[in-house]
């Protein structure tokens, strides 16, 4: 009888492990879902705004999945030979087509560009990304700019989910010219604290947690934070923090009336002087022209994460 307690004892903690396994797993999935809500698409217009752009193929092998991993890029390179170069790395739920228009402005500044999908998105190979493996596609790509481009100087872009992912990697890598990051934030516990219901404790929860807070802390590069003041997805405050947490040398520039989306063209000029100022990039030409005509309040992209509208003025 003993004997039988004993089994049926350990039966019962073996199901309910498993089933809290089960769970994890679970949990896990639905916010990896929930926070990049990975696409195969593009938003309107995207394509005319790609056109031109030149496809680019990055493959290694994961360490991660163990699987042979295949990354879609777009680039778009300047005519001068020893132009810097800039990796950009797109936020949530649309392919890397969706951000050539925010690429071109970025060429505009000077630099030769190369923008990837993360496994999951667009033409990349995978089905639904992580925290990790992200990390893993930016790293790649990373290590695939400085075998072909090793003389020059390269610089790391992330625009909002991007910014923590860009900023994992400027935290990583010892040959960054510097780290520019857009309308981003510190940590999805904090994105997640600014929701109607974000007093609720949640944070034991978050397995993909983007602690952009605590790399940038690590980050031996120049530190340029860009946040529009207009900003409804991610409130100013937050990309302030982020900036906070940098070390020197850095740069917070607050563009007024700008949104989550139009930060670099509403302050194309004290972008352009920021970039002088802090990375000591030369005067560049006037900005390329999007090459789309005038978005609809229907064309703009609606990203993963939402907060409400916080206008915030910092030094």
């Amino acid at each position: 009888m003993i004997g039988s307690q004993r089994v049926v004892r350990w039966g019962l903690v073996f199901l309910a492990a498993a089933a809290l396994l089960v769970g994890c797993a679970v949990l896990d999935t639905q916010q990896r879902r929930w926070i990049f809500q990975p696409s195969q698409a593009s938003w309107r217009g995207a394509a005319q705004a790609a056109e031109g752009l030149e496809e680019r193929w990055i493959e290694f092998d994961s360490r991660l999945d163990g699987q042979r991993a295949r990354l879609h890029a777009l680039w778009l390179p300047q005519d001068r030979s020893d132009a810097p170069i800039l990796l950009y790395l797109h936020g949530a739920r649309w392919d890397v087509r969706s951000s050539a228009a925010r690429m071109r402005r970025l060429h505009g500044l000077g630099f030769a560009v190369l923008g990837i999908d993360y496994r999951g998105f667009g033409q990349s190979s995978g089905e639904l990304p992580s925290e990790r493996l992200a990390y893993e596609d930016a790293r790649a790509a990373w290590d695939w700019l400085a075998h072909r481009h090793r003389d020059a100087r390269r610089f790391i872009y992330g625009h909002s989910l991007g910014g923590a992912i860009a900023t994992h990697l400027a935290s990583q890598v010892d040959d960054a010219a510097g780290l520019i990051v857009e309308a981003s934030f510190p940590s999805i516990r904090d994105v997640v604290s600014t929701f109607r219901w974000g007093w609720l404790p949640v944070g034991p929860l978050l397995t993909q947690r983007f602690e952009a807070g605590e790399h940038i802390q690590r980050v031996r590069a120049p530190v340029l934070v860009v946040h529009g003041s207009a900003d409804r997805f991610i409130p100013p405050a937050l990309g302030h923090r982020l900036y906070e947490r940098a070390p020197p040398p850095k740069r917070w520039l607050l563009v007024e009336g700008a949104s989550h989306h139009n930060a670099s063209a509403l302050g194309r000029d004290a972008y352009r002087a920021a970039l002088q100022e802090l990375f000591g990039l030369q005067q560049a030409p006037d900005m390329v022209q999007s090459p789309l005509p005038p978005r609809s309040r229907h064309e703009v992209p609606p990203q993963a994460i939402r907060a409400p509208q916080v206008l915030t003025r910092h030094p």
